[in-house]
């Protein structure tokens, strides 16, 4: 990991998932199910979380927003993407309302938490599958 990539790991109000990231924690993850069962079961699986209120739910962009009050003050939108028959992407984007220009690393914190929580409900295939999807 560069210099950069540190600083910018410490030093940011916030994070985002994607399919190439540095951190392999926080590539974009893959479920073997439909979009339609995995927004559900997002949406269940934040509905039971406190400090969690889902503020929207696009089914047809396959996006979740949703508002953040444990802990610091956030907001969080959940795309949810199926790329091929049982084979759906998450990707997370976390904010964080802050007077700092930092957040100490709170937004990373939550993102490794949901994707854990996720993994647990949810038949994880993979991170980073992309690449090798367009391949196939």
């Amino acid at each position: 990991m560069s210099i950069k990539h540190t600083l910018q790991k410490y030093f940011s109000k916030q994070t985002e998932t994607k399919e190439d990231h540095f951190d392999e924690k926080l590539r974009t993850h893959y479920y073997k199910s439909t979009k339609d069962k995995v927004m559900k079961e997002i949406e269940s699986m934040l509905s039971q979380m406190q400090g969690f209120k889902i503020a929207s739910i696009s089914e047809e962009h396959g996006e979740i927003i949703v508002h953040i009050t444990k802990g610091k003050k956030a907001f969080m939108v959940i795309t949810v993407i199926m790329v091929k028959p049982f084979r759906t992407a998450v990707d997370l984007s976390i904010s964080t309302d802050s007077f700092l220009f930092t957040d100490l690393g709170y937004s990373r914190k939550l993102v490794y938490e949901l994707y854990s929580e996720m993994n647990k409900r949810m038949s994880f295939v993979g991170t980073s599958l992309g690449d090798r999807l367009i391949q196939s």
